[in-house]
């Protein structure tokens, strides 16, 4: 009824407008003053309008906490400890009354994105009975000078008034991309608005105490910390840093069982093997793992998820979908000489190492090769370093040594293989000593260079010694498109 009303006004005001100048009236001075109370208009809503979420249940009335449970998150266990930790002081509210502590104003959760910060502030929400409130820290950054500080006033009010009406005692705000909202201020020269809204979240957060009938507690996500005002970072706002950081191999493995209830596995599946092979991978990468394996299942009409299909869902996330690209014969020879030869350096430095070969085009690869470690591994040794190299160059060598020259295949090879040379050098582990990032560009560049070159000579004179084997492989890989670890070792030891 209401959007009734407004369309037979505006079709009124039209037809009268259109009167008016057919009597002759001068009506642009009246369309230029219409343009501007719609403008104002626009403009007063934008202002009001909070664009917040509360997190509800389905049934009315129902308190507003989110059905989240710390349960529901792998892989984060000392993170979980630390944050349940923090949690306590608002669950203990007469014994932190009764020792005079001051209470926890704030908690920033710290890592890459898609590994649980908003799961992690839901769960907090349920583990301490509280509303729970939402906003990401663009919904705070207008143009219009004040609007950020009015929602972030806002958010505050409706937070108490929520849990007032719920009959709770604390609420949670959740800011996701907190960097957003609370930079280093000074940066932004042109106006003001940003410190301004900074400015009215210390605010806030330095109005929060012990005594008051609600007590809230403000939950930070940032995978950018270095860019956060460090007003916001001292004691009294801000009290914990919680750091969410990627699972390891067991994590993963317990977020790979999380995202496989409900799904039907096949006898062959073994979820420990996807967990080793996915080193790397945030909670957000593995859940798609585990999606796309069912969409595989589906695809093929399988009533069950295969160890194939998971196998298939890790390529596609980690290196894209196929494509229908159609190479040249001769650009699929060289292709497979190329995998080849990665792969054969892969498994002479750690055998076992290689978990598939393919010519296969993906994502932005024409062909690939993956590797899965046994273990995970933060350190690395010059030798280390020195051996991955080999393994990025192997391609380009093995191209040269058939084909007498090199191609553009290898610009991503050579690009990591620098990367890796260039920590070589700024980790002390090169022939220049331990070095500063004022490193001038020429030696810099001359070193890298060098580092490489040398292990390319290494790489030619094993394939070389070896060029028996790298026709075989190469061959058999054209042929099948798709080798596996296993295939490609037995055949490997087959034509020594």
């Amino acid at each position: 009824m209401k959007f009734a009303l407004k369309e037979i006004f505006i079709g009124i005001s039209l037809a009268l407008l259109v009167f008016l100048a057919l009597q002759g009236f001068e009506i642009t001075p009246i369309i230029l003053i219409g343009a501007l109370v719609l403008l104002f208009k626009f403009t007063m809503d934008n202002r009001s309008n909070s664009r917040f979420t509360l997190v509800e249940q389905k049934k009315a009335g129902a308190s507003v906490v989110p059905e989240v449970d710390f349960s529901d998150i792998g892989g984060q266990e000392i993170a979980k400890r630390e944050f349940r930790e923090a949690l306590d002081f608002i669950r203990l509210d007469k014994e932190v009354r009764n020792l005079g502590i001051r209470p926890l104003k704030g908690i920033l959760l710290v890592g890459p994105p898609g590994t649980g910060k908003t799961l992690m502030a839901k769960a907090a929400a349920s583990y301490t009975n509280s509303v729970f409130m939402a906003a990401a820290g663009s919904q705070f950054v207008e143009m219009y000078a004040g609007v950020g500080a009015q929602r972030v006033r806002q958010l505050f009010k409706k937070a108490y008034a929520e849990a007032e009406k719920a009959n709770k005692q604390t609420a949670i705000i959740f800011i996701d991309e907190i960097d957003v909202l609370g930079p280093k201020r000074g940066k932004n020269t042109s106006h003001m608005e940003y410190d301004q809204t900074l400015n009215e979240l210390l605010t806030q957060i330095d109005g929060i105490t012990v005594n008051q009938q609600v007590r809230v507690l403000v939950v930070g996500a940032t995978n950018r910390i270095d860019l956060l005002d460090p007003a916001l970072l001292r004691p009294g706002r801000f009290d914990r840093i919680v750091r969410v950081d990627l699972p390891d191999k067991q994590g993963r493995l317990q977020i790979l069982q999380i995202h496989a209830k409900g799904k039907p596995l096949a006898p062959d599946v073994d979820l420990a093997k996807i967990a080793q092979a996915t080193f790397g991978f945030s909670g957000a990468h593995l859940e798609s793992v585990m999606n796309e394996a069912a969409i595989f299942a589906l695809r093929h009409k399988r009533k069950q998820i295969t160890n194939h299909d998971l196998k298939e869902a890790l390529e596609k996330v980690m290196l894209g979908e196929r494509l229908n690209r159609n190479p040249t014969e001769q650009e699929r020879i060289r292709i497979a000489y190329h995998e080849t030869g990665h792969a054969m350096l892969s498994e002479r430095i750690n055998s076992g190492s290689v978990a598939s070969v393919s010519v296969i085009s993906r994502g932005n690869a024409l062909g690939y090769m993956r590797q899965h470690g046994k273990d995970d591994q933060y350190l690395y040794t010059k030798a280390q370093l020195l051996e991955r190299i080999q393994v990025c160059m192997a391609g380009a060598v093995a191209e040269e040594l058939v084909f007498g020259e090199r191609s553009t295949g290898a610009v991503s090879d050579i690009e990591q293989a620098a990367k890796i040379a260039r920590q070589i050098v700024f980790a002390g582990l090169s022939d220049l000593g331990v070095v500063t990032s004022d490193l001038p560009g020429g030696i810099l560049a001359r070193t890298i260079a060098q580092i490489i070159k040398e292990q390319e000579t290494e790489i030619y004179n094993y394939l070389a010694e070896n060029r028996g084997r790298l026709h075989s492989l190469a061959q058999k890989l054209m042929e099948q498109e798709t080798l596996s670890g296993e295939q490609f070792r037995q055949i490997m030891q087959q034509s020594a």
